[in-house]
């Protein structure tokens, strides 16, 4: 059964194992995560735990959230997110979950959002090679050729410049070095993706051995 828990990425440092061996770790804080609702077959045509986290503004929540969330007894969450083929039965609605589900040594996913690098040429966003400098070529930091002359059009999925980042991205088999119960916190082997502050997803892994 999936194990999760939503958190904010903090940041990273670094920790000193039993061995005296360095070991990168980041930082991700997850006070106590509130079960805002059972998704069940009958009910929804599939089954799923949904969780919340992080109390959101009054100002920044609507009717329907207020209403949703008095179902579980807790404010409206900013990040709602759905973990299938979790126990069902182990968790009520309103049910806090908390870092303990995790031990030091569990292999989790960590899924966030990337770091926004804006609108970027083909070589930074698809790490494509640019020509030569100098000696008379005209070629530099272009997009190079787009493609054969019959079709007399750019075919879907060229890589081209365009937005690069902020888009999901799941990095899998992390492993966690330390939760801190008292602090809510989880430090995990190796980076994790987005920004500081933001938010992120953690789960067992699921390729793991």
């Amino acid at each position: 059964m999936t194990k999760g828990i939503l958190g904010r990425k903090i940041g990273m440092t670094q920790l000193f194992s039993d061995n005296g061996e360095l070991v990168p770790v980041t930082v991700i804080q997850a006070e106590p995560n509130v079960v805002l609702q059972k998704k069940t077959l009958e009910n929804d045509g599939y089954e799923a735990l949904q969780i919340g986290f992080a109390d959101e503004k009054e100002s920044r929540s609507n009717k329907a959230e207020k209403g949703h969330a008095e179902k579980a007894n807790t404010n409206p969450k900013r990040y709602v997110r759905e973990f299938r083929d979790a126990n069902l039965d182990e968790h009520e609605v309103g049910q806090e979950i908390s870092v303990d589900v995790f031990q030091a040594g569990d292999k989790v996913d960590v899924t966030g959002t990337s770091k926004g690098k804006g609108f970027q040429g083909s070589i930074k966003r698809h790490n494509q090679q640019r020509g030569p400098m100098s000696h008379g070529s005209h070629y530099h930091r272009g997009p190079g050729a787009m493609g054969v002359i019959d079709p007399m059009r750019v075919f879907p999925g060229k890589k081209l410049p365009g937005h690069m980042g902020s888009e999901q991205v799941t990095i899998q088999n992390l492993e966690i070095v330390s939760v801190d119960t008292e602090r809510n916190l989880l430090l995990i082997k190796g980076n994790v993706p987005g920004a500081k502050k933001s938010f992120v997803k953690v789960t067992s892994a699921i390729k793991a051995n």
